[in-house]
């Protein structure tokens, strides 16, 4: 099973910005943990961080034929990328969006997810175990799918 992982923009600074939000985890320990968790999973993982909404959307792309799931934390491109949205409808592959906070219980313009329509699922709110727990989920996911 091969699952493809996005860090969208801004997630490089994890452990610097706004630690009262986020937490104090960097990116390399969210991608340590996730490593970590897949290996006791039999799963190989991918995983890819861009400030740029291009290079998100192309690596989507590669995903085609390649991966089995994706899991994406599209960040601030979550209120506002149709373009990453129509991406992931194009390849057609089981995703799960996931965000370090509740983006339901901070700003207005944070309420509405373009991505989420286009995914089976979304986690928020847990902080860097947003992604192991989507990670859990799209695994389990695609066992039920008989898909690996």
């Amino acid at each position: 099973m091969k699952i493809l992982v996005l860090h969208g923009p801004n997630l490089n600074l994890l452990g610097k910005r706004e630690t009262d939000k986020y937490g104090i985890k960097t990116l390399d320990d969210i991608n340590n943990e996730l490593n970590r968790m897949a290996a006791e999973l039999d799963v190989e993982l991918e995983i890819f961080q861009s400030n740029s909404e291009s290079e998100l959307i192309t690596e989507i792309h590669s995903a085609l034929d390649i991966f089995d799931g994706i899991i994406i934390n599209p960040a601030a491109y979550t209120h506002t990328s149709i373009a990453i949205r129509d991406a992931i409808l194009a390849v057609n592959l089981p995703c799960v969006e996931v965000h370090l906070t509740n983006i339901y219980t901070r700003e207005n313009f944070r309420h509405h997810s373009y991505i989420a329509p286009v995914c089976i699922g979304q986690v928020s709110g847990f902080r860097e175990d947003s992604y192991t727990l989507g990670l859990l989920a799209l695994v389990d996911y695609l066992k039920k799918l008989n898909k690996v």
